[in-house]
């Protein structure tokens, strides 16, 4: 009887987690918020990050002392050795957008631009599976505040995509917020790049496919080309 119970109320548990968490092949998967906290023109950034979205690849570039242009790419090929489950999806995007200081550390940013991707990925168990075949097209607009100095670069992000999926001959858009924290810790040229975040549907009721909910990455970045001349 004792053993019958714990069998039940496992399965009970997995039932529940599987309803919680949702399928295992999201077809969104947020990519790492770029946010350079420029300082003058001619700065450039150039970042590698590995975390929940996979390997990501940030450039971003100062023309002016107010505008900038910014390239990421976001990539996973995730294999099993035991299952057929994996996950691969490819995403590029580029931006650009207005910056400016606050005071001799304070930093203001707005950037916005567009990308393409595409994901595909299958997942099974005892219980369900699922299959993922879409390509993407996203927008975004990503206002941010923060400090930049010579040990320590830090933002609080708001970004706002509008992303359109294409499975098939069937489309659906989707309109997430996501905010990020971003903490950049080092010595004037190179930086630890700690970010942490979530994805969140403005329209969940017609978003009718999975996605990742949070955004979490550690990373390295080089600077080139910051002046202080306060």
């Amino acid at each position: 009887m004792k053993t019958k119970f714990y069998q039940h109320h496992s399965f009970l548990a997995i039932v529940i987690f599987g309803l919680i968490t949702g399928s295992c092949t999201p077809a969104y998967i947020p990519n790492v918020v770029n946010s350079p906290m420029f300082s003058n023109k001619y700065e450039f950034n150039a970042s590698l990050h590995g975390g929940i979205s996979g390997f990501d690849a940030q450039l971003a570039y100062a023309v002016t002392d107010h505008f900038g242009i910014m390239t990421n790419g976001s990539f996973a090929d995730r294999t099993s050795d035991s299952t057929d489950n994996f996950h691969k999806h490819s995403f590029v995007e580029m931006g650009a957008g207005y910056f400016d200081k606050i005071g001799p550390n304070g930093r203001f940013e707005v950037y916005g631009g567009f990308g393409m991707g595409r994901v595909q990925a299958f997942y099974e168990n005892e219980i369900w599976y699922d299959f993922a075949r879409v390509k993407y097209r996203r927008f975004f607009i990503q206002p941010a505040i923060g400090a930049a100095s010579g040990v320590f670069d830090g933002s609080f992000a708001t970004r706002l995509v509008v992303t359109d999926f294409y499975q098939g001959s069937a489309k659906n858009t989707g309109v997430f917020i996501e905010p990020v924290v971003t903490a950049k810790v080092g010595y004037k040229y190179v930086k630890s790049v700690f970010q942490l975040g979530f994805s969140v549907p403005l329209n969940g009721h017609e978003v009718d496919y999975e996605y990742q909910p949070f955004i979490f990455t550690v990373g390295i970045q080089a600077n080139i080309g910051r002046i202080f001349n306060e």
